[in-house]
């Protein structure tokens, strides 16, 4: 492995700006995307839940039992369920 670090630092000092600015254009692009989606990840946990607790604590007890709920319904006729379930 030496003779690997030797070979970059003879690379650095024959092309001092060309292996800096490369160094730093990765470095910094790496660290602005974690950056980014640390941020990102953040703001999606606080600000924009997908369950708002405070309006509608339990949503799914607000559903009939005629209404599609799922997003493709293959040979399902939701409008000629009965009403089996209870209500809470």
């Amino acid at each position: 492995m030496s003779s690997f670090f030797g070979v970059v630092a003879k690379q650095i000092k024959s092309h001092p700006a060309v292996s800096l600015s490369h160094s730093f254009y990765f470095y910094g692009r790496i660290t602005s995307l974690a950056t980014m989606s640390v941020l990102a990840l953040t703001r999606a946990a606080l600000k924009n839940p997908d369950m708002g607790s405070q309006e509608q604590p339990e949503p799914w007890n607000q559903m009939k039992p005629n209404q599609q709920y799922k997003l493709l319904a293959v040979n399902m006729d939701y409008s000629k369920l009965k009403e089996d379930r209870p209500d809470f």
